[in-house]
């Protein structure tokens, strides 16, 4: 397949230079898949002056693997095509039902899209193809979940046990939570990552910097809603 050609490429390049600036644009950040929908879509474009070929796949969560070693129940299409200058394409999801996902809860999966650049008129011995992945969250939501997605932040909880800080998601939503701060009135406490994503009826440790004091910890984040927006929020933690 043509990943395979390029993909110990693309990660070298990576590594040893500056980022490439994409030809492919993807209107959205994430994708949501209701249950009661026969199809998703999402547009791609091309606003730049040369020709891109694009390549799609979905995956369950490993992002090494192969297009062809995915088992995941949505036909993609088209997988590969030419997007041409200051042209748009729609990629097309269906949920196939080969496989039964919950249905009390969210499933994720990735959508991946290469980028890649056509060749240069002149080239020497020493050209580099650069191809850009880009890999977005597919969230698979079934009908009548409750609460409503955008009131799901506000029922987060949290519990302090000596310098671990438990946060439990117990809605059957992905909650994806970045800049994480905590601060008590002695100041501000470290934590051991400031981004994560909660999944469904799950609970996850941090770890503080210093054992906290007494007296009610402040954790103030910002939430990623359905269109990639940020959403502050706050949650009091008691000791």
């Amino acid at each position: 397949m043509l990943i395979n050609h390029l993909r110990h490429l693309v990660w070298l390049a990576a590594a040893l230079i500056a980022p490439a600036q994409a030809n492919v644009v993807i209107n959205t950040t994430r994708v949501i898949y209701p249950a009661n929908v026969r199809e998703v879509s999402v547009s791609l474009s091309n606003p730049g002056e040369a020709p891109a070929l694009v390549q799609a796949w979905l995956d369950e969560g490993d992002p090494n693997a192969r297009p062809d070693q995915t088992r995941v129940p949505f036909v993609l299409l088209p997988p590969i095509f030419r997007l041409d200058p200051q042209q748009a394409q729609a990629l097309r999801l269906t949920y196939t039902q080969s496989k039964p996902l919950p249905q009390d809860r969210e499933s994720l999966f990735w959508l991946n899209v290469l980028d890649i650049p056509p060749k240069p008129a002149t080239q020497d011995s020493n050209y580099l193809q650069l191809a850009i992945r880009s890999r977005l969250k597919l969230f698979y939501r079934p009908a009548g979940l409750s609460p409503e997605v955008a009131k799901a932040p506000a029922q987060l909880k949290g519990q302090l046990t000596g310098k671990t800080l438990w946060l439990e998601n117990p809605t059957p939503y992905h909650l994806t939570l970045t800049q994480l701060t905590a601060t008590q009135a002695q100041g501000p406490l470290p934590l051991s990552t400031t981004n994560l994503m909660l999944p469904p009826f799950s609970r996850q440790a941090l770890t503080l910097s210093t054992l906290p004091g007494q007296g009610t910890l402040q954790l103030t984040f910002q939430s990623i809603d359905d269109y990639g927006a940020l959403r502050p929020q706050q949650l009091a933690v008691a000791r």
